[in-house]
């Protein structure tokens, strides 16, 4: 079978052995794949990671190797991790999967992506598509999931200002998620084209130039990637507030961390989300990704989808597989 394959350099392999499901598992059969940022720093080094690439897709069961035959014929997403299942592990009691000491994740750690024709994953992280959600909104689930899980993490009161710092995918599809809940959403960014993206969904937004920096907002997202946002974030949390951390931060850059002490701020690092309330939004047509898609490519010109989502200007490249 075609797949992406990442092994101390980027390639298309024409030839990759298709895989087989063990007893527990599902055959399926991949439509769509997006290009994540993870995905571009694995073929850099992220994690040693080597094998097929991509962990966001949707797709359809072709075979189950199970007496539950359910599942067969269903347009499907898959959460990108499961665990050991071992009794003894307190994560997967809680079905929390991605923090099981012995997970695998797809794409990522001791599992072949989805940037092939097929996948094998295990039923019970499966989750059918609605017929009104489109292959192209499918596809963003599990960022969408991670927005989320915000919410799961944090109750945030229906009265309070809450700010989202950054406008690349992850704080565009914060700011919608926390909008989508009606909630006193500001996204700020630095790009005037990505903004109004969420501006024509109904969030309020501003030029990072024209913003003017007040110590006022109950919940901060931060969502540059960067220790100056970070930095920033600090700066606009109001005493006793909460600064989510959606986006990694690695730097040997020295930071001012007596902020956090001095306003008794609380610091809430946000990963992975549930995949069912995400396919909710997407049900109800409460979020629309279309603006996202800066293009699709085939499987055969993978290469030059790598090379476009490097760009300045792109979103969110998408594969036909």
């Amino acid at each position: 079978m075609k797949a992406i394959v990442f092994d101390n350099e980027l390639k298309l392999d024409n030839n990759y052995a298709k895989p087989i499901p063990q007893k527990g598992e599902a055959l399926i059969r991949v439509t769509l794949a997006g290009i994540c940022n993870t995905d571009y720093e694995i073929t850099k080094g992220y994690m040693g990671y080597a094998g097929v690439l991509g962990h966001e897709f949707v797709g359809i069961v072709e075979e189950v190797n199970d007496t539950d035959k359910s599942w067969l014929g269903k347009r499907v997403v898959a959460e990108i991790s499961w665990g050991c299942d071992d009794p003894n592990c307190e994560w997967c009691a809680k079905k929390n999967y991605r923090h099981c000491p012995n997970r695998h994740t797809i794409g990522i750690w001791k599992k072949d992506g989805c940037m092939a024709e097929y996948i094998t994953l295990p039923t019970n992280i499966l989750f059918e598509v609605p017929e009104n959600v489109t292959d192209e909104q499918a596809v963003f689930v599990e960022p969408l999931a991670a927005a989320c899980e915000i919410l799961e993490q944090l109750h945030i009161e229906p009265t309070a200002k809450v700010l989202v710092l950054g406008d690349g995918k992850l704080g565009l599809t914060t700011a919608l998620t926390l909008n989508a809940h009606n909630l006193d959403v500001l996204l700020v960014g630095k790009h005037q084209n990505k903004l109004d993206i969420a501006k024509a969904q109904g969030v309020k937004t501003q030029l990072l130039n024209d913003f003017k920096p007040e110590k006022k907002y109950d919940v901060v997202v931060e969502a540059t990637g960067s220790a100056s946002g970070f930095e920033t974030s600090m700066s606009l949390t109001k005493p006793r507030g909460v600064l989510v951390l959606k986006s990694t931060v690695a730097t040997g850059k020295e930071l001012n961390l007596a902020p956090i002490v001095i306003d008794e701020i609380t610091v809430l690092g946000s990963r992975c989300g549930q995949f069912k309330p995400a396919l909710r939004l997407l049900e109800q047509n409460r979020i629309d990704f279309s603006p996202f898609i800066s293009k699709k490519y085939p499987i055969e010109k993978a290469l030059e989808a790598f090379e476009a989502n490097k760009l300045k200007d792109t979103l969110k490249i998408l594969i036909r597989i």
